[in-house]
């Protein structure tokens, strides 16, 4: 009963937090150029057990967002924090007998929107990029998740089940999204550097899926059933390392300048939102484009430190454009702006300002400045 009312008084607490950052809610600015703003959003976003999403309504622990900066955070001096963050979530996974998407300051876990197929591939690949130690009881609740995952979204051959969940783009009704399987493959990837039972699955097998099944010669697939370009499935196989080929990687990213995706700056999720099915509380009239033709600045970040990884000609023209429409001209670290690069407002929902992607961005310009 206690676990129980955590997730439904966790989730209460996050969908009120969201209405009201959308009219009563401010956006805190922010002095200096991309960096030091940056630098100033990461420093805030520190609780000292964890992480926040974001300096607005999502002042939570959310394992997709905090997965995707792991890495960063840690090559830009703040490991400790991140391996502090991740062992403040596991100690509340393992008081409610299960891992889920969120988890508030008061240690309620819950799902949101619902259970998704990302989550526990995010908390692997942290623990991994962190160089986190399990200890026993750790690898034991870990070991039990594996055995649950592979019950409920694989089927015996290993290949995600066709059923619904949340994901990065979790508006959208996917039909098993490429994002989907890469992030299975990494989970495969991690489960061996971290010597876990439970997930007798290898990368291998989603590399070929991905491969055979979502490549077009341009860009993978969203998904099984729609051969339309979306953001994080044309970018999470060469994100993750999960597709290493550079000739691949160089074909989606002429498509997307051929196509104007990193116009006005990186990057657009899509230019056919009528390919994709939605769930009808995130999309037109209370969400009108929410994840269709908007200005994301996670995707920029993905995008921008793919094309470093590749070595494309583009990366530090792109990184100025992203930094001076994205983070200077709004003096913080948006969630996601309309198509002409304004601030988003919708009926129910304001973009967030202040996402913890900031430390991205950080983790960019140290390497580029590296090199």
């Amino acid at each position: 009963m206690i676990r129980y009312s955590g997730r439904v008084l966790g989730t209460l607490r996050a969908e009120w937090r969201e209405l009201h950052g959308r009219y009563f809610g401010t956006i805190e600015r922010f002095d200096g150029n991309a960096v030091e703003i940056c630098e100033q959003i990461s420093a805030r976003l520190w609780t000292g057990d964890f992480y926040k999403t974001s300096l607005g309504h999502f002042d939570f622990f959310w394992m997709r967002d905090f997965g995707t900066v792991a890495e960063s955070l840690t090559r830009i001096g703040q490991g400790e924090r991140v391996r502090h963050t991740l062992k403040w979530a596991l100690k509340h996974w393992r008081r409610s007998a299960g891992v889920t998407t969120c988890v508030d300051k008061y240690g309620n876990c819950f799902n949101a929107p619902m259970h998704a197929v990302d989550t526990l591939p995010w908390l692997l690949h942290s623990l991994v990029v962190s160089d986190y130690r399990l200890n026993k009881q750790e690898r034991t609740f870990l070991e039990r998740e594996l055995k649950k995952y592979c019950k409920k979204y694989l089927d015996t051959t290993g290949h995600i089940r066709p059923i619904k969940f949340a994901e990065q783009r979790d508006a959208v009704i996917y039909d098993r999204s490429a994002y989907a399987v890469s992030l299975v493959g990494r989970m495969a990837w991690c489960v061996k550097e971290l010597e876990l039972d439970n997930f007798p699955y290898y990368i291998g097998k989603y590399q070929d899926e991905l491969i055979t099944r979502y490549w077009n010669g341009e860009y993978f697939n969203a998904d099984r059933t729609t051969d339309a370009f979306s953001a994080e499935c044309a970018l999470f196989p060469f994100f993750l390392g999960v597709i290493e080929d550079k000739a691949m990687a160089n074909a989606t990213f002429d498509y997307i300048t051929n196509h104007n995706y990193d116009d006005p700056f990186p990057m657009i999720y899509t230019k056919q939102p009528a390919a994709f099915r939605y769930h009808w509380w995130m999309t037109a009239p209370f969400m009108p484009q929410y994840e269709g033709n908007t200005l994301w600045s996670w995707h920029g970040m993905f995008y921008l430190h793919s094309l470093r990884r590749f070595s494309r000609p583009e990366f530090k023209k792109q990184r100025e454009r992203f930094a001076k429409g994205m983070i200077e001209q709004h003096k913080t670290f948006p969630e996601m702006l309309n198509k002409d690069g304004s601030w988003y407002y919708a009926p129910v929902y304001r973009g967030d300002p202040g996402m913890v992607w900031a430390a991205m961005y950080i983790d960019l310009a140290q390497l580029e400045h590296a090199s």
